[in-house]
């Protein structure tokens, strides 16, 4: 957790040439001179007080430090996920200030190399690409045993790229300590058993309790004892909300807001509840009997002809039609109960109109569903095949079948056909403007999985795709509080800069570093 922290510091140090925090400057350079290598970026002293630094290889333009900076704060993130990354970003020092542990940790797992695309030159990117990578491997609840060889092997490698570009002043004890991580879960397990982000959390939560700074401890005991009294009073209170006790995790995520009655259009409603009867498994069975003739018009007539079949059946004296078939059978009413926010499965959702006023973003779906495949329009023999679709929730719905309400989202789709891809990072990009099938629009709640985008900092319509993890299991039985975030690639990037002796130490296309003496350093020297 700290190793994390501490390189993430150094490395947005570096690139951004934060005062203080940056690993390159004069005496850096001089050291390299003095060891005979990378003499290209020796300093260059100038008339006056000030030192020319040339431009290394992990040196930013101002221009690439606008397109970094501006990447970061342009990031609208689900609740939850992380605290508002745009008050970090100072645009008008181009730098990140303030960075706490899990800021450092969101930045290192999934929002840095996002940041970075699109700037450095690419075997620098593809490094610090593959560095990220290897911390968000490591984060993981689940890890194999066998495999972390695997990740011992590819560390080092990553840290001899590293050591090819940057100076050797950004090697602490830190950075070196990465080598040590996969060795260290082999022996005492994941990390996300001994981090310490709940410690740090609830050091927050007594140094609030504090009202007399003279006193830390007294206040401290005293407001513990009144918080545990009264939560052990409510426990036996039914049906009672205490005041000034914040809604639990479970209360926060499975909620709801925004609720109004609105009524929609006739063909919306039969499109939404087709969605319902072909993907719930009480009507498999009438879907079977009928596949040859549904791949023609099951989507046009299917409810009607459900509805009449069910009412042929439930004439007969003996029969066995459950009461779920029963109210399926009938639409649903023209009203239904439209939400803004609805949470469920552990994830908050909120529709896109929502999020365009919000500084969160939870309109971001995903869903994995089984489509019909076809080589050419002429093919005979088409096959089914899972795919993920991606897309935004523009409405929150519950139909109401009288006895039962099924949550539904209306998202606006994006087209696979030209509008998904992978690059050679590994990375998902959308385009968010290349709408897919108007007619198929619904899910259901409980299908959806969360994710958001961040715009692509290479510009253009694309958009990268991020994934999130949801907050609880079972609808709070369990609550889930690890902080493992999921891969922001779909592999390790492979970089062909491993043999390559030929490195360009200096960048051409961008500007150097101008360093001015420091005087009071150097008249406290001659005081001494």
């Amino acid at each position: 957790m700290h190793i994390e922290k501490n390189v993430c510091e150094s490395l947005i140090g570096t690139l951004l040439n934060i005062p203080g925090k940056t690993k390159d400057g004069e005496n850096p350079r001089l050291d390299m001179v003095a060891m005979g290598i990378r003499e290209s970026l020796k300093p260059v002293s100038e008339e006056g007080k000030r030192t020319f630094l040339p431009a290394a290889c992990y040196t930013l333009s101002r221009s690439e430090k606008k397109k970094f900076c501006s990447t970061l704060a342009g990031v609208k993130v689900p609740t939850g996920y992380s605290s508002n990354i745009k008050s970090l970003v100072q645009m008008k020092d181009l730098k990140l200030i303030n960075l706490k542990s899990h800021d450092c940790h969101t930045l290192m797992q999934q929002l840095l190399p996002v940041a970075i695309r699109g700037v450095l030159p690419k075997e620098v990117r593809t490094t610090i690409i593959r560095l990220c990578y290897f911390f968000n491997s490591i984060c993981s609840k689940i890890i194999d045993p066998s495999k972390l060889q695997q990740l011992q092997d590819e560390v080092v490698v990553t840290l001899c790229l590293l050591e090819k570009y940057f100076p050797p002043a950004f090697f602490d004890v830190m950075v070196h300590l990465t080598v040590h991580l996969p060795r260290e879960i082999k022996f005492c397990g994941p990390v996300w058993l001994r981090w310490m982000y709940s410690m740090e959390r609830y050091m927050k939560i007594l140094k609030g309790y504090v009202r007399n700074r003279h006193r830390p401890e007294g206040c401290i005991i005293e407001c513990y004892i009144a918080e545990e009294a009264v939560e052990f009073c409510s426990e036996y209170l039914a049906n009672a909300r205490t005041i000034g006790v914040p809604k639990g995790i479970e209360e926060r995520i499975e909620s709801r807001s925004g609720f109004k009655v609105i009524p929609i259009d006739y063909k919306t409603l039969c499109e939404a509840h087709y969605y319902v009867l072909q993907n719930t498994t009480v009507v498999d069975p009438y879907m079977s009997k009928n596949e040859k003739w549904l791949q023609a018009e099951h989507k046009r007539s299917f409810s009607s002809w459900f509805k009449r079949k069910i009412e042929t059946e439930l004439a007969r004296p003996e029969n066995t039609i459950s009461q779920q078939i029963r109210w399926l059978a009938h639409e649903p009413k023209r009203k239904v109960l439209s939400y803004s926010g609805y949470g469920i499965g552990g994830y908050y959702y909120n529709t896109s109109d929502h999020d365009s006023r919000s500084t969160t973003q939870n309109s971001g779906v995903m869903v994995e569903a089984e489509s019909l495949h076809m080589s050419t329009a002429k093919d005979k023999n088409p096959i089914y095949a899972n795919m993920l679709y991606y897309g935004v929730i523009e409405d929150i719905w519950e139909l109401n079948y009288t006895q039962f309400k099924i949550p539904v989202f209306r998202c606006k789709w994006v087209d696979n056909k030209g509008g998904v891809k992978v690059d050679e990072n590994g990375f998902t990009l959308v385009d968010l403007n290349k709408e897919g099938d108007p007619n198929d629009q619904f899910i259901f709640a409980s299908q959806a999985k969360q994710v958001f985008y961040v715009n692509d900092p290479n510009g253009g319509r694309w958009s990268v795709v991020l994934t999130t993890k949801p907050k609880l299991y079972d609808r709070g039985d369990v609550c889930d509080n690890i902080e493992e975030t999921p891969s922001f690639s779909r592999g390790l990037p492979e970089s062909d800069d491993i043999d390559n002796e030929d490195v360009a130490y200096v960048r051409e296309d961008c500007e150097g570093i101008y360093v001015e003496e420091d005087t009071t350093s150097r008249k406290k020297r001659k005081r001494t």
